[in-house]
């Protein structure tokens, strides 16, 4: 009977690929045409002011939401480029070493630019809602705003379900659905304690409580509750509030989802993360062997990474 493993590990689908973080070494495996894997190995860079803010409740949540940003911009951006090239037929990737050792202006430029974007993303699926449920309800439950709160919830529920309906049916999203899928399933197959080989990983469910989706369900639900303790006059009002309050949401918001993964096993609470789980049904699809395979070798390279680089600061 196989023992279940403790360590948690995160990680992220990228283009024809997927990306696992570890404690020390964040490596994504991207599959190539003539059906090799390349992979990109970058060492996790400690910041003690960084590892500070992570430790203390609601504020380790947001730096730790932009640091994913981060680092997922530029894995994806990697896996970007080498599909890029073989679409261009432009040869082979570059080996190993080189792709390790991106310019410090490089990480910079990318890692900003994910930063931004994700920032971008929070304000506008943040505003939007606000200004058409206000358009289309402001002179309803004038002396109710809690209803215009929660109206303002489903219409983020219905753009967001909207939207990512709309881009899964392309070609290249369907394919990240499923790579998604495959991280998914090979996290739950270690943290079940089962050996990593394709059979066994395509068993588990494309499901996980510990997921980006879940948080992103977990934002619009605690935003409707943390919106109802506040008033406002006017849509000025409004608008500076849910953007003074968004991170504020995004703390807590990570808080409730360690919280749902913690209960995950107990059957009365474990409803908790269903919201997250319904979502995901659009966000993951289920993946090819070939993908699966994809999946296990990043895993595997980022386990054999983080044991290197601990025996290595061991021995410094």
């Amino acid at each position: 009977m196989s023992q279940s493993n403790t360590s948690i590990y995160g990680g992220q689908a990228v283009i024809e690929g997927v990306m696992f973080a570890g404690r020390n070494v964040h490596v994504t495996a991207v599959r190539k045409k003539d059906r090799t894997i390349d992979f990109l190995e970058v060492p996790k860079t400690e910041i003690g002011w960084v590892n500070k803010l992570k430790k203390i409740p609601l504020l380790r949540g947001i730096v730790g939401i932009i640091e994913s940003s981060a680092k997922g911009a530029q894995h994806l951006n990697f896996s970007a480029e080498s599909f890029a090239e073989e679409e261009e037929g432009e040869g082979k990737a570059p080996a190993k070493e080189e792709k390790s050792g991106f310019s410090l202006s490089m990480i910079l430029g990318v890692a900003v630019v994910g930063v931004l974007s994700f920032l971008m993303g929070k304000v506008i699926f943040t505003l939007v809602p606000a200004i058409l449920e206000d358009v289309m309800f402001g002179k309803f439950f004038e002396q109710h705003q809690i209803w215009h709160n929660i109206i303002e919830g489903l219409i983020k529920i219905v753009l967001l379900v909207s939207y990512i309906y709309i881009i899964s049916l392309t070609p290249v999203i369907k394919r990240l659905f499923q790579y998604h899928g495959a991280e998914h399933k090979v996290i739950s197959a270690y943290e079940a304690g089962v050996e990593l080989n394709v059979r066994n990983v395509q068993q588990f469910s494309t499901l996980h409580y510990r997921c980006g989706s879940s948080f992103i369900v977990f934002t619009v639900i605690i935003g409707v509750i943390i919106y109802s303790f506040f008033t406002y006059d006017n849509m000025i009002d409004r608008i500076v509030q849910r953007l003074v309050l968004l991170p504020v949401i995004i703390g807590v918001s990570y808080e409730v989802l360690r919280f749902t993964n913690s209960l995950r096993e107990v059957p009365v609470l474990r409803f908790l993360g269903y919201p997250g789980l319904w979502l995901q049904k659009l966000t993951t699809k289920e993946p090819t062997d070939d993908q699966v395979e994809v999946s296990i070798a990043s895993f595997n390279r980022m386990r054999e990474a983080e044991s290197r680089l601990t025996q290595s600061k061991a021995s410094a």
